[in-house]
């Protein structure tokens, strides 16, 4: 795992909790990646306690950054899990994981939805852009002109009968109903996004993105490296931009 040379600035340790995979890098203040990504199996069950030594685990060969991103996948209130639906929402409720990160490695941290996160290393910052991550479950991100928007939780949302966006798009559903009729639920569920939303582009992310046929157009899918290398804008976000603020020690001033 070498180092690239010539990183200018902060870097970022950017941490991409996902219901399947834990994945993680180090990135310069552009965004590229100055280490290899590690990754490893997100343990089942997953308590806060499994998931911080499963993290600390898979970071033992990472060194040398000035502060930590993370995403996850729920609904995130300053720095503090509100829904954990992959991992058991009891369990997880009002857990500090942006706080217990700093204080476990020493950096200060800074936490938010894994769709929000990769939603700032994708979009232009031009109009509406709505971003759909398509992985054990769907995930959801909405920004107008680079703001980020109050998040919904359309992941727990009906969107077909008593199905929801998990129900419906989600890895379960890929599995059960094969990769063309799946693709139809995607194209139902684009539509009704665009009426609700009036969106200007959606990106859609997530490991079952790949599987994914005849996009209308404004519809793009994304690099998944998206939910990693989103870590430095969550950081560059300006306060009136910022959903979340820093906990634990004070970063690095880069100036």
């Amino acid at each position: 795992m070498g180092d690239k040379a010539g990183a200018q600035g902060l870097h970022t340790l950017s941490i991409d909790i996902g219901g399947s995979h834990l994945k993680a890098s180090v990135l310069d203040s552009t965004g590229a990646m100055l280490v290899d990504e590690v990754r490893v199996d997100t343990p089942k069950p997953c308590p806060p306690a499994v998931m911080l030594k499963a993290l600390a685990r898979m970071l033992e060969p990472i060194r040398n950054y000035d502060r930590i991103s993370i995403g996850f996948p729920g609904v995130i209130s300053d720095g503090c899990v509100v829904t954990a639906p992959h991992f058991g929402n009891r369990v997880w409720r009002g857990y500090p994981l942006a706080q217990a990160l700093a204080e476990r490695f020493g950096k200060p941290a800074r936490l938010l939805n894994d769709a929000e996160v990769q939603g700032y290393g994708v979009i232009t910052g031009r109009g509406v852009e709505l971003v759909l991550t398509l992985g054990t479950g769907a995930g959801s991100a909405l920004f107008r002109d680079g703001i980020l928007m109050p998040h919904m939780e359309l992941s727990q949302h009906p969107l077909h009968g008593k199905k929801t966006y998990d129900d419906y798009l989600g890895a379960k559903a890929l599995k059960k109903k094969g990769k063309r009729k799946w693709n139809r639920r995607v194209q139902r569920a684009i539509m009704i996004l665009h009426r609700l939303l009036n969106y200007d582009v959606l990106y859609i992310g997530g490991g079952n993105s790949e599987v994914l046929k005849s996009l209308p157009d404004g519809v793009f899918v994304v690099d998944n490296t998206a939910g990693i290398t989103g870590g430095v804008r969550l950081w560059n976000a300006v306060a009136r931009n910022a959903t979340a603020r820093d906990h634990g020690p004070k970063a690095v001033d880069s100036r």
